[in-house]
C-alpha cells in the first residue's frame, strides 16, 4: 500500500542539552515598511533555505527547513548595505567584514566607514560589558577586544569588537558595538554570503535591542504563507486581543548550565487536548546546575524537551491518535536520528483526521499548537514507495509574541498574523 511516513518530531529525547527551547521557523526577508522615532514596523518575507546549508554536530539535528529573520539596514559612514539576520538567542551583533577567510559578496569594509571605531582590550565596554559571553573576551596583539562566538548548530565566528554608525529607514544608532568579524564557520560559505552578519536580540548590555532602548519588540507570523511582521518598540493596538503575559526568569547567581540574559520563561505543564500530563513540576525547574531552562529562541527550529517531559507526551499522543493514524511499525526507523514516533497515512488521503492540540503551559500563559501546524512535511525521505512527514515546526504562527524588556516578560496572544500586516499597512 502506497503511503505517507507521519513522525512526531514536537519533541526530541535525543538532544544533549542543558536547556528546553521554544521556536518558530522561517527564513524572513525584512524590508523596511514605516518608521517613526518610537516605533519601527517592517514586514517580513519569506525565503527557504535548501537542505544541507547549516553545520552538523553531534549532538544537534540535520534538519532541513532552517529560519531566520533578516533585516536589511546600513552601517557606516557612507553607509554600506548589510543584511543581518536576526536571533533572539544570542547577544553580541556581528557582521563579516572584507578580511574574512572567504569572499562574502555582503561583507561590510570597516577601511571605508570614516566612523568605524575599534574596541580596546582595557575600554569599560570590553571589561564590564562581556561578562555574559559564554567565552571570555580576549586581547589581540594590537591591544584590541577580540570575541569568540560558539552557536549550538557548531557554527562559530571571530574577530573584534568595534562601534560604527547603523541605520534602519529614518533611525540612527551611534556608536553600537558589533564584532566585526574575519573568521567564520559554516558548512555552507555559499548560504552565508546572503547574508552579512547576525543581529542579537537577547537581553545581554550589547544585544541590539538593548542598545538602541527600544522597551519592547514583537513579531507575527502568518500560518498561510509564513510572512509577517516585525515591530521594534510600543505601539498602542487597540485592536489586539489581551495579551496574556508569562515572566521572565531572572537569575542572579551564575551557574554554569544557566544563560542569564535568554529570553527564559517557566513551563510549568504540557496538554494533549484538554488532558495536562501528569509531569512532576520538578521536572520543568532548572536544577543547582542551572540545567532545565526554558528558553524562547528564534535561531532554533523545532520545540524539544527533557527526557521525562517527552516521555509523558509522546504516551499520551499515542493514545489519543490510536484510533485514527497508524503507527510506522518499524522499531529502527528514528526519522533525522532523532524523531521515534512516525506514523503512515494512505497516500491517496488528501487531508488528515482532526488531531488532538498540544498545549505548552506557562505561568500566566499558554501556547496552542493544533492541526497542521503540528505537520511537517520532510521532503526528499523516502522509505521504498513512501515520502516522510514529521510532527513539529511552526509552533509561534499566528501568535502574536511581544518581548517586553522593561517589564521583563513575554506576551502572547492569537491573531491572525496577515490580518495584523494589513491594520499596519504591510502588504502581506
Amino acid at each position: 500500500m502506497k503511503g505517507y511516513i507521519f513522525g512526531y518530531s514536537f519533541l526530541n529525547p535525543c538532544l544533549k542539552s542543558p536547556y528546553f527551547s521554544l521556536l518558530h521557523v522561517l527564513l524572513i526577508q525584512i524590508q523596511l515598511a514605516f518608521s517613526s522615532p518610537d516605533v519601527l514596523i517592517l514586514p517580513l518575507r519569506t525565503q527557504e533555505i535548501p537542505s544541507g546549508s547549516f553545520p552538523r554536530s553531534p549532538n544537534k539535528l540535520p534538519f532541513h527547513h532552517n529560519v531566520s529573520l533578516a533585516v536589511s539596514l546600513t552601517v557606516g559612514t557612507p553607509p554600506q548595505n548589510v543584511s543581518m539576520v536576526l536571533d533572539t538567542g544570542s547577544e553580541l551583533s556581528w557582521l563579516h567584514c572584507n578580511n574574512t577567510r572567504y569572499s562574502y559578496p555582503n561583507a561590510f569594509d570597516p577601511n571605508l566607514s570614516s566612523s568605524y571605531k575599534p574596541v580596546t582590550c582595557s575600554s569599560p565596554t570590553c571589561v564590564n560589558r562581556t561578562r555574559d559571553f559564554t567565552i571570555p573576551v580576549s586581547c589581540d596583539n594590537n591591544s584590541l577586544c577580540h570575541a569568540t562566538l560558539s552557536y549550538a548548530d557548531a557554527s562559530s565566528s571571530e574577530g573584534n569588537l568595534a562601534s560604527d554608525q547603523f541605520f534602519i529607514g529614518s533611525s540612527e544608532i551611534s556608536g553600537l558595538i558589533f564584532g566585526c568579524m574575519d573568521s567564520v564557520f559554516s558548512s555552507s560559505s555559499d548560504e552565508d554570503g546572503k547574508n552579512t552578519g547576525l543581529m542579537g536580540m537577547n537581553r545581554g548590555s550589547l544585544s541590539f535591542v538593548s542598545q538602541m532602548g527600544f522597551p519592547k519588540f514583537s513579531y507575527c507570523i502568518s500560518g498561510a504563507d509564513f510572512s509577517g511582521l516585525l515591530l521594534l518598540g510600543d505601539a498602542d493596538l487597540p485592536w489586539l486581543l489581551p495579551l496574556n503575559y508569562t515572566p521572565l526568569i531572572q537569575m542572579t547567581t551564575p551557574l554554569p548550565y544557566f544563560d542569564r540574559v535568554a529570553y527564559t520563561v517557566q513551563l510549568e505543564g504540557i496538554k494533549v487536548s484538554d488532558k495536562l500530563l501528569p509531569i512532576p513540576r520538578s521536572v520543568f525547574v532548572p536544577d543547582h546546575t542551572g540545567a532545565g531552562q526554558t528558553m524562547v529562541d528564534s535561531g532554533t527550529q523545532f520545540t524539544f524537551l527533557l527526557g521525562p517531559a517527552y516521555a509523558a507526551l509522546r504516551t499520551e499522543f499515542l493514545n489519543q491518535t490510536a484510533s485514527i493514524l497508524k503507527v510506522l511499525e518499524d522499531q529502527n526507523f528514528v526519522f533525522q536520528g532523532a524523531m521515534d514516533l512516525c506514523y503512515r497515512v494512505p497516500q491517496n488521503q488528501s487531508r488528515l483526521p482532526q488531531l488532538p492540540a498540544v498545549s505548552l503551559v506557562f505561568r500566566g500563559a499558554e501556547m496552542s499548537v493544533s492541526g497542521d501546524r503540528l505537520l511537517y512535511r520532510a521532503p526528499g525521505e523516502v522509505r521504498g514507495i513512501d515520502s516522510a512527514y514529521v510532527i513539529g515546526h511552526h509552533h509561534q504562527q499566528n501568535v502574536w509574541m511581544e518581548f517586553d524588556l522593561e517589564r521583563s516578560r513575554i506576551g502572547m496572544a492569537q491573531v491572525r498574523c496577515d490580518l495584523a500586516g494589513q491594520r499596519f499597512g504591510v502588504g502581506l
